[in-house]
């Protein structure tokens, strides 16, 4: 008598289904805007994945001075420090709208990725992106000039180059916000976004939303010749309100002094 025995499947893991439901070690957490996820210094207690919303990580020197590291989206990861051995927390994680995560536990995390190759593959894609994004960072505050930073933070921030979409909308932040994330003072912040409105690179919404068209990349894959990319356009009052730029900030070179680079990879390779 024959016996038809059928070995067991292993059932299909979706590691985008994992990261958009709840299970044993996950949980789905609503934050409001301004809220604290978790603060500095706080004992690490799992990391966390955003569903919806935008998440700011900053954090504070000694002496009190706080610094943007991110705003961080839907699909990005956060507070996995403990993953490594980090017992506190290494920065502060606030709501910068109302947003959705989905906390996971450490023993979870690490229990699934060693059994399910598929999500150990993509965290540590998604690792290495951040990687090359922090690398990034550090080339452009070295050779680029605080208006092509400014204009690849928003970009950046926008997703630039995401399924074709031509004009992004993110969340308004404060100029001094900006100006920790770039590099530089809140007069210049608030002077080069000046000039973005008036050429059609950004608006503001109605609400708590800015408008970025997908022209603001021209900033960014401008040639640094001593004249701003912007310059020339616009009427003549605006053209001769763009002669005379905010002062840098102490101790940094003019940015007409900064060394030439080619734009950075990760923005052009969306250039059309």
């Amino acid at each position: 008598m024959k016996q038809n025995t059928r070995a067991k499947r292993k059932p299909h893991f979706d590691p985008h289904i994992f990261l958009s439901t709840v299970g044993k070690g996950r949980v789905m957490l609503p934050f409001q805007k301004k809220d604290k996820i978790f603060v500095q210094g706080d004992s690490r207690d799992g990391l966390f994945f955003v569903q919806t919303g935008k998440v700011r990580l900053s954090v504070v020197s000694e002496n009190g001075k706080e610094a943007t590291l991110g705003i961080l989206g839907e699909g990005d990861f956060f507070g996995e420090g403990g993953l490594a051995g980090q017992p506190l927390r290494m920065s502060t994680a606030t709501a910068v709208t109302d947003c959705v995560l989905l906390h996971i536990e450490p023993k979870t995390m690490m229990r699934t990725m060693g059994v399910e190759p598929k999500l150990s593959a993509l965290f540590v894609k998604y690792l290495l992106r951040r990687n090359i994004r922090y690398q990034d960072d550090l080339v452009d505050q070295l050779f680029n000039s605080s208006e092509k930073r400014l204009a690849r933070v928003l970009l950046l921030m926008a997703q630039f180059g995401k399924e074709g979409v031509s004009e992004m909308s993110v969340p308004r932040l404060s100029q001094e916000t900006l100006a920790e994330m770039v590099g530089t003072t809140r007069s210049r912040i608030s002077f080069f976004m000046n000039r973005f409105r008036h050429l059609g690179y950004i608006h503001y919404d109605i609400g708590d939303n800015l408008q970025i068209h997908s022209s603001l990349l021209n900033v960014v894959l401008h040639d640094d010749d001593g004249a701003s990319p912007t310059a020339g356009a616009g009427n003549a009052t605006d053209r001769a309100n763009r002669g005379t730029e905010p002062p840098t900030m102490p101790g940094q070179p003019a940015d007409k002094d900064r060394a030439r680079r080619p734009p950075l990879p990760g923005l052009v390779r969306h250039r059309n």
